[in-house]
Parts: C-alpha cells; sequence; structure tokens
C-alpha cells in the first residue's frame, strides 16, 4: 500500500486560491489573461464593461492570493497570471459545464 504524504500548507494555499478565483468575475478576469496577456486596469474594465472600482476590488483579491502579478508602468498598472496553471483550471471547470 503506498502512503501519500499531504502537506497542510500547500493545500491551505491551494484552497485559497481556489477560492479567490472562484467568482464568475475573476474567473473572466483570468480568461482575459490568458496566454500570457497582460493588461492594464483601464483594459480589464472597458473588455468586461463593469467599473473601475469593481475591476480593481477583484485584481486585488486575485493579487492578495498569488494568483495575479502586477506591475506599475507610469500612472498604469498592468496584470499578469503568476501562472498559466490556472487558465488549465477554467478550461477544466468550461469543459465540465458542457456536460
Amino acid at each position: 500500500m503506498r502512503t501519500i504524504e499531504i502537506d497542510i500548507l500547500k493545500l491551505e494555499s491551494a484552497a485559497s486560491k481556489l477560492r479567490a478565483i472562484s467568482h464568475p468575475m475573476r474567473i473572466a478576469i483570468i480568461d482575459l489573461l490568458a496566454d500570457g496577456k497582460r493588461l492594464s486596469v483601464t483594459e480589464i474594465y472597458e473588455h468586461l464593461d463593469i467599473e473601475q472600482a469593481t475591476a480593481s476590488h477583484h485584481l486585488n483579491i486575485l493579487k492578495n492570493k498569488g494568483v495575479l502579478n502586477s506591475k506599475r508602468e507610469g500612472k498604469k498598472i498592468y496584470y499578469s497570471l503568476h501562472s498559466l496553471i490556472l487558465t488549465e483550471i477554467v478550461e477544466c471547470v468550461n469543459r465540465c459545464n458542457d456536460y
């Protein structure tokens, strides 16, 4: 019988990230940033047709949970995915909805 070693810290980190992406608007943001895209807050809220404050709120949640990276360039902040693995999770969820 094989023993599986469980790393509680890794599980807590994964659960935290999954909670962060478990909102339709945050999934839409992740989908926008797929394929290594890098977008400004303005580009994100205009593309999703939402208020700037709403976009910033969701972006901050994703950034604080380690899902997104941000980089300031002058007056603009650009966001990108920390890891493209999350896009695979979103794609998996989309495939599950096809059943």
